[in-house]
């Protein structure tokens, strides 16, 4: 019998100096990379946000990569929480909204 993977929606807050570095494209790099859906933007508090869909083990992945960040980066906190398909907002892969 095949194991049948459920997808889990989350909302990541990203806090620190985030913007201005790569963020949201490294973001959209290591979300292509282990296979999740979804989007990332700048907030107008200086943070990212980013809202990605996937089984737990992807999101578990892409959740370690927005911890460490790009480069130049200095991530001092990220926020989770479940979220609903309807966060999506009808995302194709994974974009870079503006």
């Amino acid at each position: 019998m095949a194991k049948q993977t459920e997808v889990v929606v989350r909302v990541y807050v990203v806090r620190g100096r985030v913007q201005g570095v790569g963020y949201r494209y490294f973001a959209q790099a290591r979300a292509v990379e282990v296979g999740v859906r979804g989007w990332v933007r700048n907030r107008d508090d200086g943070s990212v946000e980013a809202c990605a869909a996937g089984t737990s083990e992807q999101l578990s992945a892409f959740s370690g990569w927005l911890h460490r960040g790009p480069r130049f980066s200095d991530v001092r906190g990220v926020e989770e929480r479940e979220a609903s398909v309807a966060d999506l907002l009808q995302s194709d892969g994974f974009v870079i909204r503006h």
